[in-house]
């Protein structure tokens, strides 16, 4: 089994060895048990299922909330010539179906879901026909409402079993606290308990917070100072241009990266910071997951993240070779303020929400007792901006109704146009010959494109503007064209959210929505709150702070962060003022502003407390105002 699974490893990754923990998942997976993987950012979880998929016979179900990391990760694996494919919102059912066709009697070996598309029946009973060799859930921590990032949908893993009740689960996040680790197994109905944990301490990482007035010129100081490449997260869309430009007009090599570019500039501007034409990458938390760039020196963070769990794997991109890095979060207390806003706004009334599903079926165009299992492309400004609700509570208003079950919202994501052919080759052929029009642009997209008779293909409509030298929209009336004669299908590209109806529409007056549970969740959203807040105001050490918040006991101090580099300085500067007061008092005797002005070292405040403790351990002692050093103590 050892030489199978590295060999797998060799071929398709070019490893010789695993990472720590890496091999015994496998081998707990190939032994069919249920298997719980906290590895930290960086660490190689997605190998953790690769691997064992690949050595067995049928086809590795794949859940994963982040649409973007899911087509990622699917581009990889074809890339390395392992068949695997995805399904997210946005798809048309029929895209869906072909696909789902494909994992029952086709050679795929990974099919990426999102959660959501397990509301639906018909995915559920193809899942039931598939040879399905395990179960891999990442960023597990959502399905517990303990966790930092809870989405609804991911309740609805469970009932794969009922598909497959002998095929193991194996679950992978990078951050979960003791009760979120528990959470996690006893919703996804683990047999038995089965956790592998890498520590989350980062020995090379130097963490820091610091209040600072003035962010964007320290921000310049620090990245000129520590060297290197780097990433800077700020709040929203907005920021991540502003001060990538800023940058850029200081003379530091920058570009911005956020949800709503499309596919080919984000990867254009991944792969410029990946290959060092950029230096400094300004994103959203959009950027990073799937990343693997060992260089990075620094992560800086402009804005308080919501929880310790998102900056703990953002932070954690920094120094994956190993080497000294800085993760640096910088904070006003105006930010400190702006969260807690924030967070009274995510909790909105009943009425609010029951408003804003009235609203949303309104704006839908969704009559009474219709619009379940339908997808709609969905523009929140819009949205908000009609009926006059603020952006806060409506989303998550949004997030309560997804989990009552009452609808299913995705993340923005580029979609790139697809086209598949309804007609066999020589139906296509014979329009060829007939037809001067539409010859051209079917014999480029047989040229360039295979598989379009078997499954629905992305296209870019531009690239075929260009090499036929006509119009862009000249091309899209001709693939509409075909569309009309039947000969293909084909779905123009879509960057929108989607929304689907999971039940046909109800009065709002009728709306259950379940308050206790919303209390629970604002209670939860609280601690993680104030776990941020005593990281920032703990006075020993940062490291100690992130591992014990994630349950790790006795961790020693990890010398590097601020607080502890403050610390140390501060020992050092107590031991000189320590030998200048010995020097000063072993002859002679000084009242204590005399002295305290012939101290060199330290500011008074600094040197009154070394004298105070000195006088406490009895090394210098007074006598009538007098300060002497005590020969005899010595």
């Amino acid at each position: 089994m050892e030489h199978n699974s590295q060999s797998i490893l060799k071929q398709y990754w070019g490893y010789d060895t695993f990472r720590p923990l890496q091999e015994d998942i496998v081998h707990a997976i190939l032994q069919g048990r249920d298997t719980l993987a906290l590895m930290p950012t960086g660490g190689g979880k997605s190998i953790c299922f690769q691997v064992p998929a690949l050595m067995s016979e049928g086809i590795c179900i794949v859940i994963s909330p982040l649409i973007a990391l899911m087509k990622d990760q699917v581009e990889n694996l074809r890339k390395r010539g392992i068949e695997a494919v995805a399904i997210f919102s946005g798809m048309s059912k029929r895209e869906v179906d072909i696909t789902l066709d494909n994992c029952v009697y086709g050679k795929i070996k990974f099919l990426y879901l999102a959660p959501e598309r397990l509301y639906s029946d018909l995915v559920r009973e193809r899942i039931r026909y598939m040879k399905v060799n395990l179960f891999a859930i990442d960023e597990a921590h959502c399905i517990s409402q303990w966790g930092y990032d809870f989405r609804p949908p991911y309740l609805q893993l469970a009932q794969l079993r009922e598909l497959h009740r002998n095929v193991p689960f194996l679950a992978l996040t990078a951050t979960a606290t003791p009760q979120v680790v528990d959470d996690i197994q006893e919703k996804l109905a683990f047999t038995t308990p089965n956790v592998f944990r890498m520590s989350f301490g980062r020995s090379n990482l130097a963490y820091m917070a610091l209040q600072e007035d003035d962010k964007m010129n320290r921000m310049l100081r620090m990245i000129h100072k520590l060297g290197g490449s780097g990433v800077v997260y700020v709040r929203n869309r907005r920021e991540t241009q502003e001060v990538a430009q800023y940058l850029v007009n200081h003379g530091i090599p920058a570009d911005f990266y956020h949800a709503g570019l499309d596919n080919i500039s984000r990867s254009q501007k991944q792969d410029r910071w990946m290959q060092q034409q950029v230096r400094v990458i300004v994103a959203t938390n959009a950027f990073g997951m799937g990343i693997d760039k060992g260089d990075v020196r620094f992560v800086l963070h402009l804005d308080i993240p919501d929880s310790l769990e998102a900056y703990y794997q953002e932070a954690g991109r920094a120094g994956r070779d190993g080497k000294k890095a800085y993760p640096v979060l910088m904070y006003q207390q105006q930010d400190r303020e702006r969260l807690w806003d924030n967070f009274e706004s995510s909790f909105p009334s009943i009425k609010f929400i029951q408003q804003v599903y009235h609203h949303l079926c309104n704006f839908l165009q969704i009559a009474y007792g219709a619009g379940k299992g339908i997808s709609f492309d969905f523009d929140i400004g819009a949205f908000t901006k009609r009926y006059q609700l603020e952006i806060m509570p409506t989303i998550s208003a949004l997030k309560f109704l997804e989990r009552d079950g009452w609808l299913a919202v995705s993340e923005a994501v580029y979609i790139p146009s697809r086209l598949k052919f309804e007609v066999d080759y020589q139906e296509v052929y014979k329009l060829q010959v007939q037809s001067a029009k539409y010859d051209p642009l079917i014999k480029l997209i047989l040229r360039n494109y295979g598989g379009a008779f078997d499954f629905f293909i992305p296209i870019n409509e531009y690239e075929f503007a260009k090499k036929l030298k006509l119009p862009y929209l000249e091309i899209v009336n001709m693939l509409q064209g075909l569309q009309k004669l039947e000969i293909l299908s084909y779905l123009p590209k879509t960057d929108a959210p989607q929304v689907e109806l999971l039940q046909p529409r109800v009065d709002y007056k009728n709306l259950f929505i379940d308050s206790q549970f919303i209390q629970e969740r604002k209670k939860i959203k609280q601690q993680q709150l104030e776990a941020i807040d005593n990281y920032l105001d703990t006075e020993h050490c940062r490291s100690v702070a992130l591992q014990g918040y994630f349950g790790e006991k006795d961790v020693p101090p990890c010398g590097t962060c601020d607080l502890c580099l403050m610390r140390i300085h501060a020992e050092g500067m107590t031991e000189k003022i320590e030998t200048e007061i010995r020097t000063l008092l072993t002859d002679k005797k000084m009242d204590v502003k005399s002295l305290i002005d012939a101290i060199e070292t330290g500011n008074d405040e600094t040197r009154l407390r070394v004298v105070r403790s000195l006088v406490d351990s009895e090394f210098v002692q007074v006598e009538e105002g007098m300060y002497s050093w005590n020969v005899s103590k010595y």
